[in-house]
C-alpha cells in the first residue's frame, strides 16, 4: 500500500496532501479533546500506535511502485474514531518513510489518505452500523476491520489508476491494479481482522472500563445483591 518515495507525478502528490490536511488536523484537535478528557486513554493510544507501526511495516512485494501489508488503521479507528486514525497513520507513515525507506515524503498525503482516512472511515462506518445491528463485538470488529483494510488498497489501486491510466482510461487501470493487490490483500485482511478481534478483547479484558468510558464498550451491568447494596 505505501507508495514509494517519488511515484506519484505531480500533480496527484500535491493534490492528497491538499485532501489528508484538513482531516489530519481535525484528528489532532480530537486526540487533544479526549487526552482531556480521558487521560488515562494516553497509554490505549500509544499502543495503537505501534499496532499501526508493527502491522504496516510487515511489508510484501505487490504492484510496482506499492506493496501490501495488514494496515492496523482499521482497529485505530473503532477504538478512537477515523480522525484520530489519520494522525497515527501519518506518524507512522512518517517515521517508516525516514527510517525504512518504506513509503516516502512526497507520497505521505497519499499514503495518509489511504492508509489513515478511507480505510478507518469504512472500518468505523461498519463498526457502527453492526453495533446498532447488535451483533457480537468479534463479528463487528472483524468485519470492520477487514474491510478497512481491502478498501485502504482499494484507494491505493484508484489512486495509481488516477495517476497512471491506461489507454483504455482510469477504469481499466483501477481494475489491473486492483486484480493484482487483491491476490495478497484479501487473505491478508482475513487475518488482520482475526487479529483484530484478538486484540481487542485483550483490551476489553484488561481495559474495559476505559473502553466504556470512552463509549466503545458498553460493560453489563452488575446488580448488587440486598447484603452487597449494604
Amino acid at each position: 500500500m505505501h507508495i514509494m518515495e517519488g511515484f506519484l507525478p505531480s500533480p496527484w502528490w500535491e493534490i492528497w496532501f491538499l485532501v489528508s490536511i484538513p482531516i489530519v488536523a481535525y484528528g489532532i484537535y480530537r486526540i487533544s479533546d479526549i487526552t482531556k478528557k480521558h487521560p488515562e486513554a494516553k497509554p490505549l493510544l500509544a499502543l495503537v500506535g505501534a499496532f499501526i507501526f508493527v502491522l504496516s511495516a510487515l511489508k510484501l512485494p505487490s504492484v510496482t511502485g506499492s506493496c501490501s501489508h495488514p494496515t492496523g488503521s482499521g482497529l485505530a479507528a473503532v477504538l478512537f474514531g477515523p480522525a484520530i486514525a489519520s494522525v497515527l497513520s501519518m506518524i507512522v507513515l512518517v517515521f517508516q518513510a525516514l527510517l525504512l525507506a518504506h513509503g516516502g515524503l512526497t507520497t505521505l498525503g497519499a499514503n495518509t489518505f489511504s492508509m489513515g482516512i478511507l480505510g478507518p472511515f469504512v472500518a468505523f462506518a461498519i463498526w457502527i452500523v453492526l453495533r446498532k445491528m447488535k451483533v457480537s463485538n468479534s463479528i463487528g470488529v472483524f468485519f470492520a476491520v477487514a474491510l478497512g483494510d481491502l478498501f485502504t488498497y482499494f484507494m491505493t489501486s484508484a489512486q495509481l489508476a488516477l495517476a497512471f491510466p491506461t489507454a483504455a482510461g482510469f477504469w481499466d487501470a483501477l481494475i489491473k491494479f486492483g486484480t493484482v493487490f487483491s491476490f495478497t490483500q484479501i487473505p491478508l485482511a482475513i487475518g488482520e481482522g482475526i487479529l483484530a478481534i484478538l486484540i481487542f478483547d485483550f483490551l476489553v479484558k484488561y481495559k474495559g472500563q476505559i473502553l466504556s468510558t470512552m463509549g466503545v464498550i458498553k460493560l453489563p451491568v452488575v446488580s448488587l445483591t440486598q447484603e452487597e447494596k449494604e
